[in-house]
């Protein structure tokens, strides 16, 4: 009997120091197990850090050599223009120079999408338009590139605005004039554009929307035969960019009606907008923005970023914009991303109902 329990106190201190030490053996494991992560998560840290670092110092050498600044148009172009003032002030700002690259012809695709497969290294970028930016993605039914995704916005650069002109043969002095007869004579008033899917043309379209009217598109190759055809009579109205019609606000030839933008322009003060004129909400801004191909490191981004603004804000720049009937305006990365982004909705609505589609 006796033997039976020290046989049994012994297996149960053995079994005792089995649980200790298997207990012992977990908690090891946890603690090396812990002790990996820790390591794993200060090694990537250190990296991230070290990233960091060298992010920062590219970024306090760039640029350190010239920079391509592709234009979707060809040379002497309203974009061109920009891209050229643009880069100039840049050149001036940076003391590297900004080698402007025209890729005109099939909209500007081209161009946009030979961007977004350049190297994100800041040392190549793009002057586009919400023709670019927020008119294609819908307006064609294979793009070569998303604008959300493989491309990084910089800054917006200018705002272009437009106007409706008409002939002054057409009884209508006002926008709220312009409504009254288009509503008494639908489908029958002639606008003209540079072509579908135009800024010209979708210009148009959203004001159909707007108001509740019809008028009938015809296209030209080109604002500038769109504008001499409505001058000698041909068409009856218009909505180019203001500095197309510049040249004519004092003659005869041309009554400009309203600016489209939400605001009058500091360019031409004296025209009214659509909304004052007879219709609320009314809205339709032609602007200009800078982008990057995706992937572009944060610190060149906000370099660049405050290298325009301060081009924007010179003198210099904004007197030459003047001339030619822009108006500076700039932007965060993130403002002119939302924009694009919000863009979207109400050009797929407008595409929608003019049933415009490119391939």
């Amino acid at each position: 009997m006796l033997r039976r329990r020290f046989v049994s106190f012994r297996f149960l201190a053995l079994r005792s120091m089995c649980g200790e030490a298997a207990s012992l053996a977990k908690r090891t494991s946890r603690c090396a197990g812990s002790a990996f992560a820790i390591g794993i998560t200060i090694a990537l840290a250190a990296q991230a850090l070290a990233q960091s670092k060298q992010a920062d110092q590219s970024a306090s050498g760039y640029p350190s050599k010239s920079v391509r600044l592709i234009v979707p148009s060809a040379a002497g172009s309203g974009t061109d223009l920009v891209g050229r003032m643009i880069g100039q002030g840049l050149s001036e700002s940076w003391g590297q120079t900004v080698v402007v690259d025209n890729r005109g012809g099939a909209g500007g695709i081209p161009a946009v999408a030979l961007l977004a497969k350049a190297a994100p290294d800041g040392y190549t970028m793009l002057l586009g338009s919400i023709g670019h930016f927020s008119f294609a993605p819908v307006l064609y039914r294979k793009l070569p590139y998303d604008p959300q995704k493989d491309l990084t916005q910089i800054s917006l650069v200018a705002n272009q605005p437009f106007v409706i002109a008409v002939h002054p043969s057409l009884p209508a002095s006002s926008i709220k004039e312009l409504i009254a007869l288009a509503k008494n004579r639908p489908g029958t008033i002639r606008y003209g554009s540079g072509g579908p899917g135009t800024a010209a043309h979708l210009g148009p379209v959203l004001l159909e929307l707007t108001a509740g009217i019809s008028f009938m598109h015809v296209p030209y190759r080109g604002i500038g035969p769109g504008l001499i055809a409505v001058m000698s009579g041909e068409i009856e109205l218009i909505m180019p960019g203001l500095a197309n019609v510049m040249p004519h606000l004092k003659n005869d030839r041309l009554r400009v009606l309203a600016v489209t933008g939400a605001k009058r322009s500091r360019v031409a003060p004296h025209l009214p907008t659509v909304a004052e004129g007879g219709l609320p909400g009314f809205e339709f801004n032609v602007w200009y923005a800078l982008a990057f191909p995706g992937g572009v490191s944060r610190p060149i981004l906000t370099k660049t970023n405050a290298e325009v603004v301060k081009v924007l804000k010179s003198a210099a720049v904004r007197e030459r914009f003047s001339v030619i009937g822009l108006e500076p305006v700039s932007s965060t990365p993130e403002q002119i991303a939302e924009l694009i982004k919000g863009d979207q909705p109400k050009w797929e609505r407008v595409v929608k109902a003019a049933n415009i589609r490119i391939e």
